[in-house]
């Protein structure tokens, strides 16, 4: 690990306006902001991350809360600790997917310390990318090539991928906050702004490096999610090589209302297969107005993975992420 200035601030006036006077802050990532830490000291450590001035804003307490807004939606502040987040009365009556996504992902322990915006700008788990030895990362050095493509890729994804990365999205509570169709808040040197969670995450294309929308020094105060449409069923499956503390190979975030027999409001969005938390447009044109089924079911996941690009070793991806999807609409379909 490189030797780095750590300063902690109280407000997020403060934290941006550190961030800000940070000399080479535009010139790359060079300022971090740390909360629980648990993905950036991990990479820190390994030197794929080397920020030269890292700003501690766990001190910041409005950061730090979840509430009720008069429209019926939910603010998260960004320090929120998965944990609380997940018990918290109001995400589990209101949100129960966001709950059930959070609690299938990484220990006790970590969800104790990890965070709202932290999971948001959560890094791939790809070992080309983790690892300094492998000089072919394009993710971490622009230009280099991708070690995975040739290499090892039964993780890797299948959406969403270019011929410069095929790195996989790891997170779990981005999937759900996909189908909620969350906004991110966020303040930076140029004020205040809005960002939904579909515009949030970059595809890899020609710049894998470039992986969300911030600008540097930009920071996560919040995020909201709105209202759902009416009474809606809820479920996040995850499927992985072992039943706990283990990435998914793929999983699924789905927000069904039935009413008179018929699909009326349908979210979906997948997990462990794409490069970002992917949103399953063509699966929701494909069921809505639909009387639930198993082949109104099938039909969807078909257009789902219809643009999937597997390689050789991940290929069982598609059949997998078909049937995981077919399995989590009939879930929030039973008895709704």
């Amino acid at each position: 690990m490189i030797d780095f200035e750590l300063t902690r601030a109280g407000t997020p006036d403060v934290a941006v306006r550190i961030a800000a006077a940070t000399p080479t802050a535009q010139q790359g990532a060079t300022v971090r902001f740390v909360a629980g830490g648990t993905n950036l000291i991990d990479f820190m450590k390994l030197d794929v991350e080397t920020p030269q001035h890292v700003v501690d804003i766990n001190r910041i307490p409005d950061l730090a809360k979840v509430e009720k807004q008069p429209d019926g939606s939910l603010k998260i502040g960004a320090l929120v600790r998965n944990s609380d987040l997940a018990y918290n009365a109001e995400v589990k009556s209101m949100f129960p997917v966001l709950s059930q996504a959070i609690l299938s992902g990484a220990s006790a322990q970590l969800r104790n310390k990890a965070t709202t915006a932290g999971n948001l700008l959560q890094r791939t788990r790809c070992p080309y990318f983790r690892d300094l030895a492998y000089a072919e990362c394009n993710k971490r050095t622009p230009g280099s090539g991708c070690a995975a493509i040739a290499g090892h890729h039964r993780n890797h994804a299948i959406l969403g991928v270019s011929d410069q990365c095929i790195a996989t999205h790891p997170s779990d509570m981005d999937v759900a906050l996909m189908a909620l169709e969350a906004t991110i808040h966020v303040q930076g040197a140029k004020g205040e702004r809005a960002i939904g969670i579909g515009e949030f995450y970059k595809l890899p294309g020609t710049t894998p490096h470039i992986e969300n929308a911030l600008e540097p020094g930009d920071l996560i105060t919040h995020v909201t999610v709105p209202a759902a449409a009416g009474k809606t069923k809820q479920v996040y499956l995850k499927l992985r090589d072992r039943a706990s503390y283990e990435f998914a190979l793929t999983s699924a975030a789905v927000v069904a209302q039935v009413e008179g027999g018929r699909l009326r409001h349908v979210r979906v969005a997948m997990g462990g297969i794409g490069t970002r938390p992917w949103r399953m447009a063509d699966a929701e044109k494909a069921l809505e107005g639909k009387a639930p089924g198993e082949s109104v079911f099938h039909a969807a996941a078909e257009a789902a993975l219809k643009n999937a690009r597997p390689h050789t070793d991940n290929a069982f991806k598609v059949e997998l992420a078909k049937r995981c999807l077919v399995r989590a609409l009939t879930m929030a379909t039973t008895n709704a």
